[in-house]
């Protein structure tokens, strides 16, 4: 990966770690607000550990405490100004008052929930409490046996244009009475935020982005909490999986995916996505299956042993938790049924994967692997299918036409082997691929938005990028929500495949700046087609080399270098009206138009005087 990608990381992290999008800080900031944070939760703990006092006006507790809880909304007053976001009447926003709405989610979402497809059925608790022989959890909580995705809830496009049902981190979470142990995994974090949302008995494994030197670590950060750093080479690239797992005291599991980091911003103020699953237990242990390595649980297994959760998990063991729900990372494999999981895990693992049975585990090798499981590999030549491809990111990389075809013939389900037959000559100067869009917002849309330029904080595109000579700017097509007027932090692909027909264009040509006829936005063109197939991906990868890695070597050695730890979630899609039902932008996408900029936050007036201050 280029220097650049490294510079825009490293911008990344430390713009989101302290919520505020327009604010950069150094190394040294960074861990001096970490542990100001522990600090400040710690105290909390302290204090609310203490044994109830008897009401009083002049009992120091809860002065103590309303004194507390002040600062508390000061710093959020000040960290929305600096966003530039106004103030409601009421400061309890949707992510301040989480740790309330925790208890009890609303039986009318239950009910909304229960209406779904894929949501939860009349029966579902019923038949997985008497398979599980579990003791009743609260009727309240809604369950998802079968899975389900949904875009977040975000203040000011609530309820949805689209109509869609959408996931609180309340909801997600559950009765926090309920829980008993959780691992989690976010790239910015606010952690005095999140520790106020589990009750403080609960022992957490926290993974995050390492420090700047990208050494391994694990520590003891707040009460029953330890927090774990997966390796980065010379410190380069990101840890930027999000995901949750919640094993709660009935012996049920929760595994969450999602594309939003554990920051207030992220689950109020953007648009973001998280797919869950609950995974009921087994009456009794199976036998741990070495050679299952393409299960979901097997996959999730080896993501928790490369981001560090074993070492976190044997000193949590060995310290006080020897009841934990696993002992082992291979209890994940035995305890619980994964039989009704039916999304395929995409994993990026950060580093040098040589030789095809790890290469086919991780990047887009892995999502090539899975597209072909789901039964909609493209095939090649003129009997071949055609895949209409939509990508939806919030950080745009440095292209090249070898690195863009190679992710497309993985997408296409067509294994980099016959890519890497090709002299790299000839792969270096193919054209694009003229059935890819890349959606991004443009300057306009982001202007538009309804935080204008100060909610355009965390996403990101180079204008050295973008004017590039072979950049492909004919690729490029507007992102809008179907939520309304909001920016969205999700990173989505559509892939739709049908039976291939010729198009009026034929290549991209990315030296000119000529309009080219293209009828690929006539949906009934593919709806029409007989055998048409669907998919959808959603996860943490933006669409970037970094993320996905990049294939080199031979047909008969292939090498696979990845920047990040990245995770997702492919799904199939019936046709190609589920695509655009399930899709969390506006189908088809608008093309750029000559006159249309994309957004540039280093060009940003609002960001150039946040930054100044």
């Amino acid at each position: 990966m280029e220097k650049s990608d490294d510079d825009l990381a490293r911008a990344i992290s430390l713009s989101l770690l302290h919520t505020d999008p327009s604010i950069h800080h150094s190394n040294e900031t960074e861990e001096a607000l970490f542990q100001e944070q522990i600090m400040q939760a710690i105290q909390a703990s302290r204090s609310t550990a203490q044994p109830p006092a008897q009401p009083s006006s002049t009992n120091p507790f809860l002065s103590e405490r309303a004194q507390m809880e002040k600062e508390r909304r000061e710093r959020q007053k000040r960290l929305r100004k600096a966003k530039g976001i106004p103030d409601s009447e009421d400061e309890r926003t949707q992510a301040d008052s989480d740790d309330e709405d925790v208890k009890e989610p609303s039986a009318k979402r239950q009910r909304l929930s229960s209406s779904m497809p894929n949501g939860v059925q009349a029966n579902a608790r019923s038949s997985a409490a008497s398979s599980s022989g579990s003791k009743h959890e609260s009727s309240q909580n809604p369950y998802f046996w079968d899975g389900e995705w949904r875009p977040t809830a975000t203040q000011g496009v609530e309820p949805r244009k689209d109509k869609r049902p959408t996931f609180r981190l309340s909801e997600i979470l559950g009765n926090k009475t309920e829980i008993a142990f959780a691992i989690l995994s976010t790239f910015a974090l606010d952690i005095q935020w999140i520790y106020d949302l589990f009750d403080r008995s609960v022992p957490v494994i926290m993974v995050s982005q390492p420090g700047e030197n990208g050494r391994a670590s694990v520590k003891n950060v707040l009460p029953n909490w330890i927090k774990t750093t997966p390796f980065l080479q010379g410190g380069y690239g990101c840890m930027h999986m999000k995901f949750m797992m919640i094993f709660y005291k009935t012996g049920r599991l929760r595994v969450v995916v999602s594309t939003a980091n554990l920051v207030p911003y992220d689950w109020r103020d953007i648009e973001n996505a998280a797919w869950l699953q609950d995974i009921p237990p087994l009456s009794k242990p199976v036998t741990f299956d070495k050679e299952d390595k393409e299960s979901f649980q097997y996959i999730m297994k080896t993501v928790l042993d490369n981001v560090n959760v074993k070492p976190a998990l044997s000193i949590m063991v060995q310290q006080e938790h020897r009841d934990l729900p696993i002992q082992t990372l291979e209890d994940i494999c035995t305890r619980w049924d994964w039989s009704k999981v039916r999304v395929h895990l995409i994993p990026s693992i950060a580093g040098k994967h040589q030789g095809w049975p790890d290469v086919i585990l991780t990047g887009h090798t892995r999502l090539m692997k899975a597209v072909r499981n789901m039964g909609f590999q493209t095939g090649k030549g003129t009997q071949g299918k055609k895949l209409e491809l939509e990508y939806q990111a919030s950080s745009i990389g440095q292209y090249t036409t070898s690195w863009i075809n190679e992710f497309y013939y993985s997408a296409r389900g067509e294994s980099a082997q016959d890519w890497l037959v090709k002299r790299k000559s000839e792969r270096d100067n193919q054209p694009y691929p003229i059935n890819l869009k890349i959606l991004y917002p443009t300057k306009d849309t982001v202007h538009g938005s309804q935080h204008g330029e100060r909610g355009g904080g965390t996403i990101f595109c180079k204008r050295n990028y973008w004017e590039g000579k072979k950049f492909p700017r004919k690729l490029f097509y507007d992102a809008k929500s179907k939520a309304g007027n909001t920016l969205m932090h999700t990173k989505m692909a559509i892939g739709v495949v049908s039976q291939n027909r010729p198009t009026k264009r034929e290549v991209i040509n990315v030296d000119s700046d000529s309009e080219t006829e293209d009828d690929s936005d006539d949906e009934s063109q593919v709806d029409s087609a007989q055998d048409t197939n669907a998919w959808a991906y959603l996860g943490s990868h933006n669409f970037t080399g970094s993320a996905w890695g990049y294939v080199s070597g031979s047909a008969f050695n292939p090498v696979l270098n990845i920047r990040n730890y990245e995770l997702g979630v492919v799904f199939p899609l019936k046709n190609p009206a589920e695509a655009n039902k399930m899709a969390c932008f506006e189908r088809p996408p608008r093309q750029y138009s000559p006159k249309d900029s994309p957004w540039v936050q280093e060009e940003s007036v609002y960001f150039a005087q946040s930054n100044h201050n």
